[in-house]
């Protein structure tokens, strides 16, 4: 008591409109009210496409880590451990769960992780994956050998390379391709790119992923570290057998010279070896050296005659953001990969190829694919019908649906349209040169923030594809995922600021406007 008398008897050098008291309610009231606000949100079914049901073998199951039969398909017993461990969430039976090897699970304890902003993890939704005897599973493996075999060809080519000529034609003739088309056909100019606003706009890397980077006192030049042409993995049975049991793999051969990304081998291993919001962060520091015409027009300050952003509607607050947005992503990504599809890689997929052409094993795989050029081709050169890999390893050891690259980088972006202005044109638009050791410059339509970051997701999401580890739909709800993440997060702090402003006003992927309040 002696204390608080003290205390008390000390000058009170407060101002401001609140007292201590009185800021203490309202901050209560800001977090019930966003409590209340997701409490109210209707609650989210989860379909899945009910391939894990239907067999029983669980050939249409992620069952990477754990032991498997000579056919590649999982021990039965292990696989029911492992449903066991995620239906009760209980830690001794996640310790329990059988490897077939030194490679352990990725984490499936995040999937039950609460988060104090934005709606939960588990009451966010995604759309029902192909299942795997359909058509459009057919088209997107189908799409992914395709980039296996086109890996070294720089985009500069891809209008008159002989294998993306063909890919293109190719894949217009499946039934169920869902990637991008121009008169009902993929082209050369569409090929592997993504469905967003402005993404078959300029060249296939978006200028985030090529532009200098401003970084504190230093600049990062955009040349990275890539393998050498044609280092491919998992293409003999053994290989590949051994690595869905969970073995070390060998180490990748890597290219002594950095270089800026010119192909899809070199884009895949950006993907490989970023760290999980390094586009996002890059985009944003790019972003911030445009300079206040660059800002969202909603911005409350650029109209103040006496103040500017920093703390808020600055660069700390828009880089915390789109840091910020990238673990919840991946809670969100974990949540579905482990508690709802437990869909298989295409690694695993490319695994069921090989067995079933070569009469090891019958299985539903849509005759579009078995009847394709590009299984012709991948066999004619590897000898084998699986899908070669970029990475040594193959895909992590975690289902494949959605993909958690997507899920970040779409998060991200959300977050940088919502601060800056999507219209604006990027100045001195660049391209890589056709050995990546330069950049050159590009001089056809103008390229936009929006536009731009929409092709950052893409370039992000579909790196994984080109490298064999995620198939197209697994990034592409990953990016919505991830957008619906950052909404919502955006949606709760929108609440908390003191300015005068109006919301966060942006395009969605999906070409549609949305203002957040």
């Amino acid at each position: 008591m002696a204390k608080r008398n003290k205390s008390n008897n000390k000058k009170k050098c407060l101002i401001g409109p609140l007292n201590g008291q009185k800021r203490s309610e309202k901050a209560f009231r800001v977090r019930h009210k966003a409590a209340c606000s997701q409490m109210e949100l209707p609650l989210t079914e989860h379909p899945c496409n009910g391939d894990e049901q239907l067999y029983p073998t669980k050939i249409a199951s992620f069952s990477k880590g754990l032991p498997h039969n000579s056919l590649g398909e999982v021990d039965l017993q292990a696989y029911n451990q492992l449903i066991k461990a995620l239906k009760t969430g209980n830690k001794d039976h996640l310790e329990s769960i059988p490897l077939g090897g030194d490679v352990k699970i990725a984490n499936p304890q995040a999937a039950y992780v609460f988060d104090l902003a934005g709606t939960d993890c588990h009451n966010l939704d995604i759309a029902v994956p192909p299942s795997f005897k359909s058509a459009w599973a057919a088209g997107e493996m189908a799409e992914l050998y395709w980039q296996a075999l086109t890996r070294d060809v720089s985009f500069h080519e891809y209008r008159t390379n002989p294998l993306t000529i063909e890919a293109a034609s190719e894949l217009s003739s499946f039934t169920d391709f869902r990637g991008p088309k121009i008169g009902g056909k993929v082209t050369t100019g569409t090929l592997f790119r993504g469905i967003t606003p402005g993404d078959l706009t300029g060249p296939y890397i978006s200028q985030f992923l090529l532009k200098n980077v401003p970084y504190g006192g230093t600049t990062i030049i955009q040349r990275y570290r890539t393998t050498l042409a044609g280092s491919d993995h998992m293409t003999s049975y053994d290989q590949w057998l051994k690595i869905q049991n969970g073995s070390t793999p060998a180490a990748p051969l890597f290219d002594p010279t950095p270089r800026y990304i010119r192909n899809g081998r070199d884009l895949g291993e950006y993907v490989h070896q970023d760290f999980s919001f390094q586009g996002p962060l890059s985009a944003c520091l790019v972003l911030l050296s445009f300079g206040r015409e660059a800002l969202d027009i909603y911005n409350p300050y650029l109209k103040s005659e006496t103040q500017d952003g920093f703390i808020t509607f600055g660069a700390p607050h828009i880089l915390d953001l789109v840091t910020k947005v990238a673990r919840a992503a991946l809670e969100a990504a974990w949540f579905q990969k482990f508690l709802v599809h437990r869909r298989l890689r295409p690694e695993e997929f490319g695994g069921r190829v090989h067995n079933h052409l070569m009469g090891a094993a019958s299985y539903p795989i849509n005759s579009e694919l078995l009847h394709s050029q590009v299984i012709s081709k991948v066999f004619s050169q590897f000898r084998s019908y699986l899908l070669p890999m970029a990475y040594p390893e193959g895909c992590p050891i975690h289902p494949a649906y959605p993909a958690g690259h997507a899920a970040i980088v779409g998060a991200g972006a959300t977050v940088l349209k919502a601060f800056f202005k999507e219209s604006f044109k990027i100045p001195n638009p660049v391209t890589a040169s056709w050995d990546g050791l330069s950049l050159l410059p590009y001089s056809g339509k103008p390229l936009t923030i929006g536009g731009e970051l929409n092709k950052l997701a893409a370039n992000i999401s579909l790196g994984r594809n080109t490298a064999g580890v995620h198939w197209r739909s697994d990034g592409i709800e990953g990016l919505k995922l991830g957008e619906a993440v950052a909404i919502s997060i955006l949606r709760d702090y929108s609440a908390t600021y003191h300015e005068k402003f109006t919301g966060f006003s942006f395009t969605k992927f999906d070409g549609t406007r949305i203002t957040i309040k």
